[in-house]
């Protein structure tokens, strides 16, 4: 690793792990989000103090996608289903509903972050890439199975 490369950040490893533990546990995951970052897409009226907590089990989303940059996928509010796209930047913390147990994260964490530049970066940066890219396009992340 060169002296330039920033170490990435934990954050979306812990995500998939502590997610990957909940579910093996037959517990649900919880993700709780700061609705206020930049480039969240979400379902505005859910909205509470700022953040807003998401039932991210597998059996009540479609489409799951969890990469460095953003959390993916589509979910039903008042029976509307709904294109959500999370910044792994505005996570706040992920959870069992059931017993609390998970991880809250440092707020700071991505402030000296400085990803490479590679397409993935230069799709993010773009203003219009995110949150609603085109449907052939979906500013680098890919559908898993």
């Amino acid at each position: 690793m060169s002296e330039t490369t920033s170490i990435t950040p934990t954050r979306p490893y812990m995500v998939r792990a502590l997610y990957q533990w909940i579910e093996d546990n037959a517990l649900t995951p919880y993700l709780m989000v700061d609705a206020t970052a930049e480039n969240v897409q979400i379902p505005t009226e859910h909205v509470q103090d700022g953040r807003i907590v998401l039932n991210i089990a597998s059996r009540a989303t479609g489409n799951m996608s969890m990469e460095n940059d953003y959390i993916h996928f589509s979910a039903r509010f008042g029976g509307v289903s709904q294109e959500i796209w999370v910044p792994l930047t505005a996570v706040l913390g992920i959870y069992a509903k059931e017993n609390s147990q998970g991880m809250f994260f440092d707020p700071n964490e991505y402030d000296n972050y400085q990803p490479e530049e590679d397409s993935t970066a230069a799709a993010k940066k773009s203003p219009t890439a995110v949150p609603k890219p085109k449907r052939d396009n979906k500013a680098g992340l890919k559908v898993l199975k």
